[in-house]
């Protein structure tokens, strides 16, 4: 009987130490998640997308070290709409998430990306901004902006002077006669400004998630990093203009006569050179501008990285770059987001996750998919009602597809687009009453040609309409199941 009883308690101790055993390698694998987000950056701007110019060392060796996706867009071209769909997991219009209010009134309950984190034992943190946050009068208040409070542990905004900033400023929009002092509000404006990171927002915003990536912790984390530059107005340290000086160096994207005869009316961005006023030396300087924003946020975000490689804690933490949408630098002669083009609607996105091998991916992914994709990584339970897919097998294998075209919208223009790996057709209001364009991308990468009235294209067309149709039912029929 003793015998018995002794290899009882071998067995129940070997089963115990097993268990501890299997339970400590789970909470190992439940990877931290850094989420790091710039605010109208377009990805072609960053030296690790193919820019001469501009050079971004710091999200260039993220890019080194996690898979650089090339075909990944956004769902809303202009900040709330983007915003509120990837950390809800819903499409934009799905949730009449069209202007910058929180979604939660139209979500209920169900948990944002963020807080499905929060749910399952995580510390959540956002530092500015996630949400939508008014730039720049949002930060200039330092409030929480259209922010869900029940999506995280904490939250901590990141107040900057903005365009108030000492130093030398100019207004380049509406301004043929150089009369218009330097002002707030959504509006091309370059500030060579005086004093170090810290004075503004993001050199604020890089030391908080610096200081909560060093903070020790008895659970995972997911912190949520907002940088607003390069949003209007282009403010950085003076140091950050050095490399675009003189700004008449900067050269400007092509330019064709009759450029916008074939495209419908609502295809002309709302921002434009000629309804902004701005002739080739302004153009030039807002060029400038924007490649410094772009230069001071690479910086910030190399502090964040390095925090997180000095904590200890990099060979366990997922790491997220990317942007809510793009941006137009005098493409087309648009500038800023809105458009259904690839340089507004697309978007840079890095992944980096421990353990896989640095890659690039060519597969069509939309940022609608970070909130299943990072689910699963972590081990948390899935969500059916998500309108994204998770892709994390493309970290496996970079050839890996979940879908043959990203859908986006651009509320203000009532646009809709469906993008594959050979066309982007476009299409104004549902029943595409406002018109249409449809882009051979293969022949025309620089979307300059709409095909979309050529009748040789009708059969192409046809099929884009059908398949469009098809995406918006299917887009409310799954909403909130």
């Amino acid at each position: 009987m003793k015998t018995i009883l002794a290899t009882f308690a071998k067995l129940c101790l070997t089963l115990a130490i097993g268990s501890a055993v299997w339970a400590s390698a789970q909470k190992q694998e439940q990877y931290n998640v850094l989420f790091i987000i710039s605010d109208d950056l377009t990805y072609t701007t960053l030296s690790c997308y193919g820019n001469t110019v501009c050079h971004t060392p710091n999200i260039d060796r993220l890019a080194e070290t996690g898979t650089l996706f090339t075909k990944a867009y956004c769902q809303g071209t202009y900040c709330g709409p983007s915003r509120a769909s990837f950390m809800t997991g819903y499409y934009p219009h799905a949730i009449n998430a069209m202007g910058y209010k929180n979604p939660r009134p139209e979500i209920g309950n169900r948990a944002t990306w963020s807080q499905h984190f929060k749910n399952n034992g995580y510390y959540t943190a956002r530092v500015s901004k996630i949400f939508h946050m008014g730039v720049p009068g949002g930060i200039e208040e330092g409030g929480h902006g259209a922010d869900d409070e029940a999506s995280w542990t904490e939250r901590f905004n990141s107040p900057g002077p903005e365009w108030k900033a000492p130093g030398t400023g100019e207004t380049l929009e509406g301004n043929p006669d150089g009369i218009v002092p330097v002002k707030g509000g959504n509006t091309f404006v370059v500030v060579e400004a005086d004093g170090d990171d810290m004075v503004h927002s993001d050199g604020k915003t890089a030391a908080k998630a610096a200081e909560l990536i060093r903070q020790p912790r008895d659970k995972p984390f997911f912190i949520g990093v907002g940088f607003v530059r390069p949003h209007v107005p282009f403010v950085a340290p003076r140091e950050y203009y050095e490399d675009f000086l003189p700004y008449d160096k900067m050269v400007l994207p092509e330019k064709r006569p009759g450029d916008w005869d074939d495209i419908p009316k609502p295809g002309i961005n709302y921002k434009t050179s000629v309804n902004m006023k701005m002739d080739i030396r302004r153009q030039k300087k807002a060029v400038g501008g924007y490649y410094a924003s772009v230069a001071f946020v690479d910086r910030q975000v190399g502090k964040v990285l390095d925090a997180l490689e000095a904590s200890g804690q990099a060979d366990n933490t997922i790491v997220i770059f990317t942007s809510d949408h793009g941006y137009h630098l005098g493409e087309h002669d648009f500038w800023a987001k809105v458009s259904l083009l690839d340089e507004s609607s697309g978007v840079p996105l890095i992944i980096r996750v421990p353990g896989q091998e640095p890659a690039v991916c060519h597969s069509l992914v939309e940022l609608l998919d970070l909130y299943p994709t990072l689910s699963k990584l972590c081990g948390l339970p899935e969500q059916d009602r998500l309108q994204g897919k998770d892709i994390s097998p493309m970290f496996e294998n970079p050839e890996y597809s979940v879908r043959d075209a990203a859908f986006s919208v651009a509320p203000m223009r009532k646009g809709f687009l469906l993008r594959t790996h050979h066309w982007a057709y476009i299409q104004y209001e549902e029943d595409a009453s406002g018109g249409i364009e449809l882009f051979d991308t293969t022949k025309d990468p620089g979307q300059f040609t709409n095909l979309a009235l050529n009748p040789q294209y009708k059969s192409i067309v046809d099929t884009f309409k059908a398949r469009m149709a098809g995406k918006l039912r299917a887009v409310r029929d799954n909403y909130l199941n």
